[in-house]
């Protein structure tokens, strides 16, 4: 499973969620939250059923379903995705503890698919070790424009108003090794600042990054996808390392550099995304 790219797509809309997986985004999400206004959820709701028990509808990635926060329409959400349905995971917005997604867990029947957790929230983020170690947590995903509106930070081109929660996200979810997914780009329009922003989220250690448009795709797909000189590299790391291995050296370099366990692990990760993209 790679997420590098998860985009989202209106559930009251059902001509735009079967186009969806045209995009080549890794996930799709069909939207019951932020995108149905208050008085459409319930169309969204039989949209979003309608798509998802088509047998026609099986595209060839990972198809989830943003429900409504606990209290705030969650139940009437999964009853409705009850049955035979083409569900993959399930994202939870505005968690602030792992009792958040143990009641999402709770209160589905039957085997509970993954969950992909929103820390978007002062209180989120405090929590986010204890969300990311809930058991049907499987990835965290970072909300910044949410956070800065609880908080009552002001949006920056820079993001170092949110900079201490993007990187606790990470970090909370590397320690319980599941994917992290970075929060969304809100000017579709701006390519060049999407690709230097998904950079500095690959920097940070994220997996992917949200998208609300489809044009944002593969500007993402691409700044997650290892170019061919770093493969190469990462190959040859562990190539070297193998040799070593073989010869008991425990130090060994490639092209004069030093390779040490960090760098052994960096190549390893580089190959691993390397080959999800479908490049090796």
């Amino acid at each position: 499973m790679v997420r590098r790219s998860v985009m989202f797509s209106p559930g009251d809309r059902p001509e735009l969620m079967r186009k969806a997986p045209g995009t080549g985004a890794d996930t799709i999400i069909f939207d019951l939250e932020d995108a149905v206004a208050p008085q459409r959820k319930d169309e969204a709701r039989e949209a979003v059923r309608e798509v998802l028990s088509d047998p026609e509808f099986d595209p060839d990635c990972e198809v989830c379903v943003r429900v409504n926060p606990a209290g705030e329409g969650m139940d009437a959400d999964v009853a409705a995705l009850a049955g035979d349905l083409r569900l993959d995971a399930l994202m939870l917005p505005k968690a602030t503890q792992a009792a958040d997604v143990d009641r999402l867990d709770d209160a589905l029947e039957g085997p509970t698919p993954p969950v992909l957790a929103l820390v978007e929230s002062a209180a989120g983020v405090l929590a986010a070790a204890d969300i990311a170690g809930a058991d049907a947590t499987d990835a965290l995903v970072f909300g910044a424009e949410d956070l800065s509106a609880d908080i009552g930070a002001t949006r920056t081109s820079e993001g170092t108003e949110v900079l201490y929660a993007r990187e606790k996200v990470v970090v909370a979810a590397a320690a319980h090794d599941i994917d992290a997914i970075d929060t969304v780009y809100t000017d579709f329009s701006d390519a060049e600042g999407l690709a230097d922003e998904t950079e500095f989220a690959i920097q940070l250690g994220y997996d992917g990054k949200m998208a609300i448009h489809p044009s944002q795709v593969p500007v993402i797909n691409d700044a997650f996808t290892p170019a061919d000189d770093r493969i190469e590299w990462a190959q040859a790391v562990l190539d070297a390392k193998a040799e070593a291995d073989a010869e008991g050296r425990g130090v060994f370099q490639v092209d004069g550099e030093m390779i040490d366990a960090p760098l052994i692990a960096q190549a390893e990760r580089v190959l691993e995304r390397a080959r999800a993209a479908g490049k090796i």
